[in-house]
C-alpha cells in the first residue's frame, strides 16, 4: 500500500504502508502528521521563511499538485516481482481501502468525498482477505457459502462493514470498480457501496471500452456544469398519526432517530425515521414501507386523509446546501366496504419493484427456498384478497386490469438472477442485487422483466411477449435486461446475412431492418450507468443462450406445442394493448414451469377453500 510525494524536483519518493496491518484514523494521522503546527525555531534567523506544516508534504491543492500525480499515475506498472509457480499476486486491498477511508476521516469529517477502488483481483492478505495466494485454492463459491466451507468470508465481511460504518458516519462515498476474469471480493466488500451509495461496477477488464465509457459517465455533468452527483444527504420522513414508519430497502444507513411516527415492527432498516444517504444521483430511490395503526382503538377517519413528508438534506456537487420537501396526502378507504377504491388505486409496477427490494432484501439474510416459499404466499394473498372467484373453481378467476401484470413480474423475479444464484458466482449475485437496490422504477421493472420488441419486414418495430414463442425465423429481436442489450437474428435473418444480402442494391430493404435495432439499441447504450453488454447473436449462436434463458418456456422439449392464447405485456416498462402470441416459436431445453403453468397453480390455490 503505497501513499506518493513528489520530494526535491526530478526525485520521487515514495512512502510504504505495511499491507498486512491495519491502521486507525488517528495512528495515520500521526505518523503523516496531518494537522500539526509547526512550533516557531528560536534559533531561527529573523525574517526567516517560516517551514509549512508537515500535513503540506502529503496535502496539496490539485492545481499545485496535477503535474506531479498524473506523471505518477502514467509511470504506475505491473509489480515486477516475479510470482512463483500456483501463486496469486499478494494484493492489501482491505488494507489500502482502510487508509483511504481513514484519510478522509481525519481531512474532511462530515463532507462530502469520495473513495474509488479499483479491483484487479481479489484481497490476498491482510485484514479484508477474501482468499489465500495459492491458485490450487479457488475462491469460495454459492456452494462453498451454503456449506460454511467459506474460510475467510466472515472475517472479511466484518472488516468491510466496519469501514461501511466508518464511510457513512462521515458522509463518505466508497466506489468499487471490479475489473477481473475471476471473482475480486465484492460479496465480502458489498456494504461498502450498499451503505455509502457508492458505485458497484463489474468487468472482464480496464481497457476494455465497456469499462471506459462507464468510467466517463461517472463523472457526467448537467446543463450547469455541475457533476450529476449529490453528497452527505440525510432523508427524514414524517407522517400523521394513523402511519408509522416500518422502515426502508436502499442505498443508506440508519440514523437511529426514534420519533412517535416509527413502528414496531420493522422491514428492511427500521426503528428510525432518518437515513444517511452519502452519495445518490438523479435516478437513486428508495423503498419506504409504512404500517396502518391504531384501527380498533381509534379508527382511521374515513373521508379523512392520511398525509407523508419527505424531507431530503444533501450538499450539492457545487458546495450548496440544499433541502427538498414533499408532502403526500392519500384519501383513507375502508377495506370492509370499499375494497374497490383500494383496488383501484393500485400500482402494479410500483408494487412489483417494492416486492422486489423486500424480496432481495430477505434473500440476503435467509434461506433461498424459504424466500421463494414466502413470495409465494404473499402473491396468493394478494389474489385472494382483490381477485374475482368462485370457490374452487379456478376457471372463474379473474383479476382486475391494475392487478393483471403484477403476477407476471412475480413469475420472472423468480426466475430471475436476484433470486436464482445457479450459474452465478456471489460476487454477480451481489452486482445484480445492488443495482436493483437503488435504480428507479423503470429500470428496475427491466432487470424484473426485460423488454423484448420485433422488428420483420410486417411493419414497425413493436413490444412482444418475452415468450418463446416471439423467437420467429424471419425476425429480428431486440431484448433489454439493463444488464445486457441483446440483437437476436432469427434462423432465415442469420441466413440471408450470411450471404450477404443486405450489401445488395436490390434488397436495401433488408439493409434497413438489419440497421433498425442496431440504431435503438445505441439510443438505449448511450444513456445507462452502467454501460449494458452488447450482444450481436443469432439462431444457434452460442449467445442466443442469454434470450432463451429469460423468455417464458411456454414450448419446451416436454410439450413441444405452442402456448397459443392472449397476455398483456409490459412496457417502457409497460404497454397497456394486448398481443396475442402467434403460433410457432423455438423449443427451449428446460424443465422449469412455465407462465402457463405458473398461473394454472396460482388460480387453483387462489381459490381454493382450504387455502
Amino acid at each position: 500500500t503505497f501513499i506518493f510525494i513528489t520530494g526535491t524536483e526530478g526525485i520521487s519518493k515514495c512512502y510504504v504502508f505495511k499491507g498486512t496491518k491495519d491502521l486507525t484514523a488517528k495512528q495515520i494521522q500521526e505518523q503523516l502528521a496531518i494537522g500539526r503546527v509547526n512550533t516557531p525555531n528560536p534559533q531561527a534567523r529573523p525574517g526567516a521563511p517560516t517551514p509549512a506544516p508537515p500535513a503540506h508534504r502529503f496535502l496539496q491543492p490539485v492545481k499545485q499538485c496535477d503535474m506531479a500525480l498524473t506523471d505518477l499515475l502514467g509511470e504506475l506498472g505491473r509489480d515486477p516481482w516475479p510470482l512463483g509457480v500456483g501463486k496469486r499476486p499478494l494484493r492489501s486491498s482491505g488494507v489500502a481501502l482502510s487508509l483511504a477511508v481513514g484519510l478522509l476521516e481525519v481531512t474532511y469529517p462530515n463532507t462530502g468525498a469520495r473513495v474509488m477502488l479499483f479491483l484487479g483481483g481479489p484481497c490476498s492478505q491482510g485484514p479484508g482477505q477474501v482468499v489465500n495466494d495459492e491458485l490450487k485454492q479457488p475462491i469460495r463459491s454459492h456452494h462453498d457459502i451454503h456449506k460454511d466451507n467459506a474460510k475467510y468470508m466472515k472475517k472479511a465481511i466484518k472488516h468491510y462493514e466496519a469501514l461501511s460504518l466508518r464511510a457513512a458516519t462521515n458522509g463518505h462515498a466508497i466506489d468499487i470498480y471490479s475489473c477481473a476474469l475471476d471473482q475480486t471480493g465484492l460479496m465480502e466488500m458489498k456494504q461498502c457501496c450498499n451503505s455509502t451509495g457508492g458505485h458497484m461496477v463489474m468487468g472482464d477488464s480496464f481497457n476494455s471500452s465497456l469499462f471506459k465509457q462507464t468510467f466517463q459517465r461517472v463523472f457526467a455533468k448537467d446543463q450547469k456544469g455541475d457533476y450529476k452527483m449529490a453528497f452527505n444527504g440525510t432523508l427524514e420522513v414524517k407522517c400523521s398519526r394513523e402511519l408509522k414508519i416500518s422502515g426502508a430497502i436502499g442505498s443508506c444507513v440508519s440514523l437511529n432517530v426514534k420519533s412517535p411516527c416509527v413502528a414496531d415492527q420493522e422491514v428492511g432498516m427500521g426503528n428510525t425515521c432518518q437515513w444517511k444517504m452519502c452519495t445518490f444521483t438523479p435516478s437513486t430511490t428508495m423503498a419506504i414501507f409504512f404500517e396502518v395503526v391504531n384501527q380498533h382503538a381509534a379508527p382511521v377517519p374515513q373521508g379523512g386523509r392520511g398525509c407523508v413528508q419527505l424531507i431530503s438534506q444533501y450538499q450539492h456537487s457545487s458546495g450548496q446546501r440544499r433541502v427538498r420537501v414533499t408532502t403526500i396526502a392519500r384519501n383513507w378507504g375502508d377495506a370492509a366496504v370499499n375494497l374497490h377504491h383500494i383496488a383501484a388505486g393500485f400500482d402494479q409496477e410500483a408494487a412489483a419493484v417494492v416486492m422486489a427490494r423486500l424480496v432481495v432484501y430477505r434473500a440476503e439474510i435467509e434461506d433461498g427456498p424459504d424466500v421463494l416459499r414466502w413470495l409465494d404466499r404473499m402473491l396468493i394473498r394478494l389474489c385472494q384478497k382483490f381477485g374475482e372467484y368462485a370457490k374452487d373453481d379456478p376457471n372463474s378467476f379473474r383479476m382486475s386490469e391494475n392487478f393483471s401484470l403484477y403476477p407476471q413480474f412475480m413469475y420472472h423475479l423468480r426466475r430471475s438472477q436476484f433470486l436464482q444464484v445457479f450459474n452465478n458466482s456471489p460476487d454477480e449475485t451481489t452486482f445484480y442485487r445492488h443495482m436493483l437496490m437503488r435504480e428507479d422504477l423503470t429500470q428496475s421493472l427491466i432487470m424484473i422483466q426485460p423488454i423484448l420488441y420485433s422488428y420483420s419486414f410486417g411493419g414497425p418495430p413493436e413490444p412482444v411477449l418475452l415468450d418463446t414463442s416471439s423467437i420467429q425465423p424471419d425476425r429480428i429481436l431486440l431484448m433489454d435486461t439493463f444488464f445486457q442489450i441483446l440483437i437476436y437474428h432469427g434462423e432465415t435473418i442469420a441466413q440471408w446475412r450470411a450471404l450477404r444480402y443486405q450489401d445488395m442494391p436490390e434488397y436495401e430493404s433488408f439493409a434497413q431492418l438489419l440497421r433498425a435495432p442496431v440504431d435503438d439499441a445505441q439510443e438505449i447504450l448511450q444513456s445507462r450507468f452502467p454501460v449494458p453488454r452488447y450482444i450481436d447473436t443469432e439462431h444457434g449462436g452460442s449467445q442466443a443462450r442469454f434470450l432463451l434463458s429469460k423468455v417464458n418456456p411456454s414450448q419446451t422439449h416436454n410439450n413441444m406445442y405452442a402456448y397459443g392464447g392472449a397476455m398483456p405485456i409490459p412496457s417502457a416498462p409497460v404497454i397497456s394493448t394486448l398481443v396475442s402470441q402467434e403460433d410457432g416459436g423455438a423449443p427451449v431445453l428446460t424443465d422449469d414451469v412455465s407462465l402457463q403453468v405458473f398461473m394454472e397453480h396460482l388460480k387453483k390455490l387462489a381459490v381454493s377453500s382450504t387455502a
